[in-house]
């Protein structure tokens, strides 16, 4: 969609913006609308927040042929 490209694009001149200024151990991120950056080791310090393999979401995607590898 649009919105896809146009946040893809964001993402990645966030990413150019990053290396410019040498933050290699930050990544890029959209908070509150914005995008902003944080560094990889407060990201890996997060709880991950897992998908239901038998949620409603995997499901919808499997519908529209989306492949999980399984």
């Amino acid at each position: 969609s649009t919105y896809d490209r146009i946040l893809s694009t964001r993402y990645g001149v966030g990413a150019v913006e990053l290396i410019n200024e040498g933050k290699f151990g930050d990544m890029v991120c959209l908070k509150d609308g914005k995008m902003s950056s944080d560094s990889l080791e407060n990201v890996i310090g997060q709880k991950s927040k897992l998908v239901d393999p038998n949620g409603e979401l995997v499901k919808m995607a499997k519908k529209i042929g989306i492949s999980f590898a399984d």
